[in-house]
């Protein structure tokens, strides 16, 4: 059987919750031949894996949004873009309608002829967007509108030209761009199925992007966000099954549009004898150690963890804040926490770069996690497998995790609100001064986590996912660990 997973913006490159889920799934089913398709900006981080691939991970295609096939060798008058009537009316759903004929718009970018460029310059595509602007937009300016919507359509265009590898299953790792190309799979070879795996709520964490971002202005954040939902909403009705980490993102899901009967939910899991005999705090160690195990990007919101733990550590000098992990991701953002830390001459503030967790986590007191979004982060999960209680801000399943979902276990740590210094640094400190206090939350995460997120129960909830769409596609699944004949 072959699984073609696919990604956007993570894995193989990047070491994250994702990245490392992925490398996971891979792992525990050495029975399987994965492929992947991994979606990148452009080709500078081409080749670049931050993992070792495994063996049974057989070919790794990347997709760039963008690419030169838009930039530099566009012909004007060469070979124009014929469409059919029949593409032009999906085009014209694509852009304008809400019932978007996702299979001739697939068909169409099957055409081996196909032209972005030319697309993009087309008549065709001319017509359709003055006819967009003159039903909604007609008081902003046409040139600006023309050439954001051939802004917008260029990475999505590059994502529906990508012709997937065979597979059995399609199994992405969000809806989006990932999505569009599993969804397209299915297009070119009858009886694949369609898996979609969301971490966090893609259509969701791209508002709060474009909401936020300064990049795009006015009524072009509408349209951009709208474009999000138009793609997720596809992926939600190609799939033939969709999981979420939790409750709430099992009911934002539906809410987006996923079918009820396709939406299960699949916690996330770790294998717990990872921790088991890892380095431990020193009985001499002078530090409370408060570990921040995360990316150095703005997701995290390490500023706001910074200033936090600078007003702790005023009351408290026997605080020690270890930043691990990589700071190469958003490198401005990165030198920012550093000139921070600088500025503050905040002396008890570490920052390690990339590190393996088992070597670091036993020895801190207390773990935190200040992010402004999350899904069901890993890092929890892992301070709980080593007995550390969690600060973390009230995202994602954090709540959950934290302090139970239908569980006795008791609190495992301290839920705080996003962007809250005085909340954050009231937190560390009630955990610092009341060791016996830490000591009974890692207990209780310890506990949850076995009750709950271990690999092994991630691995019978996908086991039993790919068995069900093998059945269903007629292949057959077996047991027997895949072997490359070379």
């Amino acid at each position: 059987m072959k699984v073609c997973l696919i990604a956007e913006g993570c894995y193989p490159y990047l070491v994250g919750g994702v990245s490392s889920w992925i490398h996971s799934i891979i792992k525990l089913f050495p029975n399987i031949e994965f492929n992947l398709i991994t979606i990148i900006a452009d080709r500078s981080i081409s080749g670049k894996f931050a993992y070792q691939l495994p063996d049974n991970l057989t070919e790794v295609h990347e997709v760039y949004l963008q690419d030169v096939d838009w930039i530099g060798k566009y012909n004007y008058g060469k070979k124009p873009v014929k469409l059919k009537k029949k593409e032009e009316e999906a085009l014209k759903s694509l852009i304008i309608g809400k019932n978007i004929d996702w299979m001739t718009v697939f068909h169409m970018f099957n055409r081996k002829n196909i032209s972005i460029n030319h697309l993009l310059m087309s008549p065709q595509f001319l017509d359709i967007t003055k006819e967009y602007y003159t039903l909604r937009f007609s008081d902003i300016t046409f040139s600006d509108f023309l050439w954001t919507m051939r802004s917008i359509y260029l990475p999505l265009f590059f994502a529906l030209k990508c012709m997937p590898p065979k597979a059995d299953i399609y199994h992405c790792v969000s809806t989006g761009y990932a999505g569009i190309i599993g969804s397209k799979a299915l297009s070119l070879y009858s009886g694949a199925k369609l898996l979609i795996s969301e971490h966090g709520i893609y259509t969701r964490e791209r508002e709060e992007e474009i909401i936020k971002a300064k990049w795009v202005q006015g009524i072009y954040k509408t349209i951009w966000i709208e474009q999000f939902r138009k793609m997720s909403k596809c992926a939600y009705y190609f799939a033939d099954l969709v999981t979420s980490l939790f409750e709430q993102a099992h009911s934002l899901q539906i809410q987006l549009g996923c079918p009820e009967d396709k939406a299960l939910i699949t916690p996330n899991g770790i294998e717990v004898k990872n921790f088991e005999n890892i380095p431990i705090k020193e009985p001499d160690d002078p530090y409370i150690n408060v570990g921040a195990i995360l990316r150095v990007t703005p997701i995290k919101d390490v500023k706001t963890m910074i200033n936090a733990f600078y007003y702790a550590h005023e009351k408290q000098p026997r605080l020690k804040l270890w930043i691990m992990g990589p700071d190469d991701e958003d490198a401005e953002y990165a030198a920012d926490c550093h000139e921070l830390v600088r500025a503050l001459n905040a002396e008890n503030i570490v920052f390690t770069g990339s590190i393996k967790t088992t070597d670091y986590i036993g020895k801190m007191d207390m773990t935190i996690l200040t992010s402004i979004s999350e899904g069901q982060p890993l890092t929890i999960l892992e301070g709980f497998a080593a007995k550390k209680p969690c600060i973390a801000t009230n995202v994602g399943n954090c709540h959950g995790l934290i302090y139970g979902e239908k569980d006795s276990f008791g609190d495992a740590g301290i839920v705080v609100s996003i962007m809250n210094i005085s909340e954050i640094t009231a937190a560390i400190l009630k955990l610092a001064e009341n060791p016996s206090l830490a000591k009974k939350m890692g207990q209780n995460g310890y506990n949850r986590l076995m009750a709950k997120y271990r690999s092994v129960y991630m691995e019978e909830n996908y086991k039993r996912i790919y068995k069900t769409l093998a059945e269903m596609s007629g292949v057959t699944y077996t047991e027997k660990a895949f072997v490359l004949e070379r």
